[in-house]
C-alpha cells in the first residue's frame, strides 16, 4: 500500500489541540505522514516530536496559516 498524507487541521479546533495532535500521532503509520494546519507556528510541538522519533517541516503558507509536516524518522 502506497504511503499516504494525513491531513489535520486545527484551526478551529475548540481548545488546547494538543492532545488530538498526539493521538494522530499514535495512529501514523511508520510509511505515512502527518500535514497539520494551525493558525501558529507550534514551536513547543518540535520538542515533543523529537523526542519520538518523528521529523518536521514547517511552512507558513499565510498570515494565519502554518503547515507542519511530519513523518517518522528515518
Amino acid at each position: 500500500m502506497p504511503p499516504t498524507e494525513r491531513v489535520l487541521d486545527v484551526r478551529e479546533h475548540d481548545g488546547e489541540p494538543f492532545d488530538t495532535i498526539t493521538d494522530a500521532l499514535d495512529d501514523l503509520s511508520d510509511e505515512d505522514s502527518l500535514r497539520l494546519v494551525n493558525t501558529f507556528e507550534p514551536v513547543p510541538l518540535y520538542g515533543v516530536l523529537e523526542s519520538r522519533g518523528f521529523t518536521h517541516e514547517t511552512e507558513q503558507v499565510g498570515e494565519d496559516e502554518w503547515h507542519v509536516h511530519i513523518e517518522h524518522e528515518g
